[in-house]
């Protein structure tokens, strides 16, 4: 039940996020419930965020952006949720030259190489306090980057709700989901 209700609510952000993205007008009030949360964009853009439900206390979105576009919307959706954030940094910080596509740069060799994992800068010290973790990346070479497995073999996540979302400039999930899965088994 509570997987369910993580999804719904999760999957009504993103659509709330198109939607405002796709349709938005800034000098516009827009008003839109989510479960017990709500969510209002007053006249100046700005978003206000009123948690009615004390288990969002106990989300907590985890994301790796090499670029910045998945660091956007994990912060949106931290917002709309009312949920902590935490960015995977790695010790080892990407270059421009690391993330050139088809080049052989540190990424794509990191990609061909399934043991391969990226040390985290970092860490999260109670991982305890959450339920559910929105764990969000980048598709590389339609995988999630290696830094993702490196995260989800570094906790436990017995009993835990994981609700995976990625972004993509051109190529679909590949086998993100079915890579990921097993690393995160002990997971609801």
């Amino acid at each position: 039940m509570k997987r369910s209700k993580a999804f719904t609510v999760f999957f009504m952000m993103v659509t709330l996020m198109f939607t405002m993205t796709a349709c938005g007008n800034e000098n516009e009030q827009q008003t839109t419930d989510l479960s017990k949360n709500e969510m209002t964009a007053n006249e100046d853009g700005e978003d206000t965020m009123k948690n009615e439900d004390p288990a969002a206390d106990n989300i907590l979105v985890a994301y790796f952006s090499a670029t910045g576009t998945t660091k956007s919307l994990a912060q949106y959706a931290a917002h709309i949720l009312n949920a902590d954030s935490y960015e995977i940094v790695p010790e080892d910080p990407y270059t421009e030259e690391d993330l050139a596509y088809d080049t052989d740069g540190r990424a794509d060799r990191e990609q061909k190489d399934s043991s391969a994992r990226p040390a985290i800068a970092g860490g999260i010290e109670h991982m305890e306090r959450y339920d559910t973790i929105i764990v969000g990346y980048p598709i590389w070479h339609g995988q999630a980057p290696r830094i993702i497995n490196t995260f989800l073999e570094s906790y436990d996540f017995s009993g835990k709700t994981i609700l995976p979302f990625c972004t993509s400039h051109s190529s679909g999930l590949g086998s993100s989901d079915t890579d990921l899965h097993p690393l995160a088994s002990n997971s609801k």
